[in-house]
């Protein structure tokens, strides 16, 4: 027993013994290995070492807990602000105006007219207990001039401005007291503003400017020199040797500096002009060449040069500086360009007017020109001193510029756009109407009230929008 005892340990320190050797062999090719990586690693620098599942797991934990971290700082932020906000004590308007709310009850009234009852109120200082009964009356005067249902509002505009309209002047008159400036006023002013003219007939801009510029005059002059057109004509004179076919500019040494030009600066202008070579002379003077010399040439260029922009700004020919009472000086310019202009520096570009539409449109936007569209209308009636109310103007600019557009209210516009083909006949060119109808088999539904007149039929607005029929029963025998 002793000796298989001995024999089994044996055999089992045989099996551990080649076990040993092979880890000792896996060791030494582990680190041949290793070895090889380090040389690799110095080789590459470039390349970084591969990180350890452990490592990976690690990175990641510090990377996720810094943003982790922001937001909830950033949530704490908000908390608090909203905190803060809500802490915030109601002003004395806002007590009113849900005083105004809880008065109302069931019913209801605009934001803006709850805004101005509740301004009104504080301001006047009225007793918070006559609340309800000014908000009574408010609301029953609110609901009496409110459009009954099918009421033929555009009827009613119609008559309102087409009326005033007949009694309008044909003339131009002078703006504002500036002799100068001659502006479309009157009946043909109307007619531009409602065709939405793409340039009007006379196009002027009011520049009002900023607060650095507008109580200096030398500042306020200079901003209209950057505005107003300066040709070459006006600074230089020009003459023509027919001889030697060369022409010399002599510049106007107090114009320029009158216009704040320098030499160097019209000299640039007259080099861009092609087939030409110019040379500045000491004297200042510059010269002229031809690079093709004939007699028709010299005169073309000629008369290219008295017409050349040297400085300002496209369409503005003439410009004049007032000094107003309370807005200091102000730039009346005859012609518009409310693109460039609202980019020169000095100029306010919050005030600044024109009574070009369709330019209002493009810069500022369509809200810009529906609101354009009911002052200038506004303005032109007013000044004959024809009282219209300004809610049928509204009606008109929101037709106008509905779908994002300017459009003109007539055949090119919104009367030749519309469904009904009896209308469209009704207003412009009838016969070419019908017959592009006849030939697209269009039908028309009589909704509207030019086309029922043609029918014979009430018009579907008012009371005839309105059906009622009454039952009569039959009383009963006794």
């Amino acid at each position: 027993m002793a000796a298989k005892k001995q024999t089994k340990k044996a055999t089992k320190a045989d099996e551990k013994e080649p076990k040993k050797q092979v880890k000792k062999k896996n060791t030494a090719a582990s680190k041949a290995k290793t070895e090889e990586k380090t040389t690799v690693k110095k080789k590459t620098t470039s390349k970084k070492p591969a990180k350890t599942k452990k490592e990976t797991k690690k990175t990641t934990k510090k990377k996720t807990t810094p943003e982790k971290k922001e937001t909830k700082k950033t949530e704490n932020k908000i908390e608090v602000t909203a905190k803060k906000e809500a802490k915030k004590p109601l002003t004395k308007e806002d007590k009113i105006k849900e005083k105004i709310i809880t008065a109302l009850g069931d019913k209801s009234l605009t934001l803006g007219i709850i805004d101005e009852l509740s301004s009104i109120i504080v301001n006047e200082s009225i007793d918070e207990k006559k609340i309800p009964k000014i908000v009574e009356r408010v609301y029953e005067d609110f609901y009496k001039n409110r459009i009954d249902p099918s009421e033929a509002c555009g009827i009613v505009g119609a008559q309102s401005i087409g009326e005033p309209g007949t009694q309008m002047t044909m003339r131009t008159f002078h703006y504002a007291g500036v002799a100068e400036i001659n502006v479309t006023l009157g009946l043909p002013r109307l007619i531009e503003i409602v065709d939405a003219r793409s340039v009007p007939s006379t196009p002027m801009m009011n520049i009002y400017l900023d607060d650095d510029h507008k109580n200096d005059a030398t500042k306020a002059k200079s901003v209209a020199n950057q505005i107003e057109i300066t040709e070459l004509n006006d600074i230089a004179d020009m003459e023509a040797d027919l001889t030697n076919l060369v022409i010399t500019v002599k510049p106007d040494k107090t114009a320029l500096e009158d216009k704040g030009i320098k030499s160097e600066e019209v000299f640039d202008v007259i080099q861009k002009i092609r087939k030409i070579d110019a040379k500045e002379q000491k004297n200042g003077n510059i010269k002229i060449t031809l690079d093709e010399p004939s007699y028709k040439n010299l005169l073309d260029i000629n008369e290219k040069l008295r017409t050349l922009k040297v400085k300002g700004v496209d369409g503005i020919k003439r410009i004049i500086i007032r000094k107003e009472p309370e807005e200091g000086y102000v730039i009346y310019s005859e012609g518009s360009n409310l693109e460039e202009v609202l980019d020169i520096e000095g100029v306010n570009p919050y005030r600044t007017q024109t009574n070009d539409i369709q330019a209002v449109g493009r810069v500022l936007g369509v809200e810009a020109a529906r609101n354009m569209i009911i002052q200038e209308a506004h303005n032109t009636l007013s000044e004959q001193g024809l009282n219209v109310d300004k809610r049928h103007i509204m009606l008109v600019a929101d037709l106008m510029t509905a779908d994002g557009s300017i459009k003109a209210i007539g055949r090119h516009g919104i009367s030749g756009e519309k469904s009904s083909v009896l209308s469209r006949a009704a207003f412009e060119i009838t016969v070419n109407h019908l017959l592009h109808a006849s030939r697209k088999g269009e039908v028309d539904n009589l909704e509207g009230v030019a086309e029922n007149i043609i029918v014979g039929q009430p018009v579907n607005l008012g009371t005839g929008a309105v059906e009622l029929a009454m039952k009569r029963t039959k009383k009963k025998s006794k």
